[in-house]
């Protein structure tokens, strides 16, 4: 705003001006460690296998339930598949099957040998038989 007070700002009247010193800001080390962890959670994160709201979905109504060990064999298999560039992977542990998005390493669906009698997969670039 510009005026007869020049580019002076025009302050309301009635507020009293803040006189105090800013708050110290937080040192870079505090910064940097908490930055640090946060990005480390992340990291950890994503180096685990998700399973999509379809996926939850077809394992509770298909009574296939997985152990830690389990995911953790899933989550090899994710890990061989990504190394080798697969995009959608078919894993086969067992007589169970996972359909997973490699790049988002999110299992997309799940089906047991029942389901998979006559099935045709699609869209797959890569199988991982674990």
């Amino acid at each position: 705003m510009s005026g007869i007070y020049g580019n002076r700002p025009i302050l309301p009247i009635g507020k009293p001006i803040n006189t105090e010193k800013p708050a110290a800001r937080p040192s870079s080390s505090t910064s940097s460690t908490s930055f640090d962890k946060v990005f480390q959670q992340e990291l950890n994160n994503q180096s685990e296998v998700k399973f999509s709201k379809h996926a939850i979905e077809r394992l509770q109504s298909r009574n296939i339930s997985l152990s830690e060990q389990d995911i953790n064999k899933i989550n090899n298999a994710v890990n061989k598949a990504a190394e080798k560039g697969v995009k959608e992977a078919l894993i086969m542990m067992g007589n169970t099957a996972f359909i997973a998005n490699i790049p988002n390493r999110t299992v997309i669906t799940a089906a047991t040998e029942d389901n998979l009698k006559e099935s045709v997969f699609t869209n797959i670039d890569g199988a991982v038989i674990i």
